[in-house]
């Protein structure tokens, strides 16, 4: 696959607003910048630099649900980067759960972070993962200099064949958590079978050496 066909690919699965329901819409900015991608460094905080080597292609999108009177703003993002092997996404899967391990406290962008992080890695067929060959789970609080908080923040990320998807969710006042779950329940499995839908299930079974590269795709700006 070419760097073209990966972008191309990424246009066909990833997720626009339709998916997380209604009452969500695009957030400002919309879209990341295709040639960048975020890094966690030893500081635990979030940078963009240049995409590595072993990917081919990476978008992030933005999202809300507008505040009311009587609820704050809810964020949310989904993400699909394409690697040149299935071996190098399950190597960037490793490496964010390590990261996240590392890091219980981020800061995604200067006044906002993310607190009392926990992460959880399910296997296909383990903790009701039966959409990628691999699901990280993360939960814990987001805290922003203009949207306040702690507010509860979820993040799910999958590994199907070459192709890594992800999804988030930063809650806002007065926004249980049965309302933030409604909005993202379903828009990663979505997103895993438009990937199986486009690639098939062949791209699981790609093969190569892992890349080097440093990081992964949930700080994506």
């Amino acid at each position: 696959m070419t760097a073209a066909q990966a972008r191309a690919l990424i246009q066909q699965v990833i997720s626009g607003p339709e998916l997380f329901g209604t009452g969500v819409v695009r957030a400002t900015p919309y879209e990341s910048d295709p040639g960048q991608w975020a890094v966690l460094g030893d500081d635990c905080l979030w940078r963009l630099r240049p995409l590595p080597g072993d990917a081919l292609a990476t978008l992030t999108r933005h999202f809300e649900v507008p505040a009311s009177s009587a609820k704050g703003a809810v964020r949310l993002s989904a993400t699909v980067t394409v690697h040149r092997t299935a071996l190098d996404a399950s190597w960037e899967q490793a490496r964010m759960l390590e990261e996240d391990l590392d890091c219980a406290e981020q800061t995604q962008r200067p006044g906002e972070r993310l607190t009392g992080l926990q992460s959880l890695s399910f296997a296909r067929g383990e903790g009701g993962n039966t959409s990628g060959d691999d699901l990280l789970l993360e939960t814990g609080q987001c805290i922003s200099d203009t949207h306040g908080g702690p507010y509860p923040y979820w993040w799910q990320q999958a590994v199907l064949g070459s192709v890594v998807s992800g999804t988030s969710v930063c809650g806002g006042r007065g926004r249980s958590e049965e309302e933030l779950n409604s909005l993202v329940a379903e828009v990663l499995p979505r997103m895993l079978l438009r990937v199986e839908q486009e690639i098939g299930r062949s791209g699981g079974s790609a093969s190569g050496e892992p890349s080097p590269s440093g990081s992964g795709t949930k700080g994506g700006s």
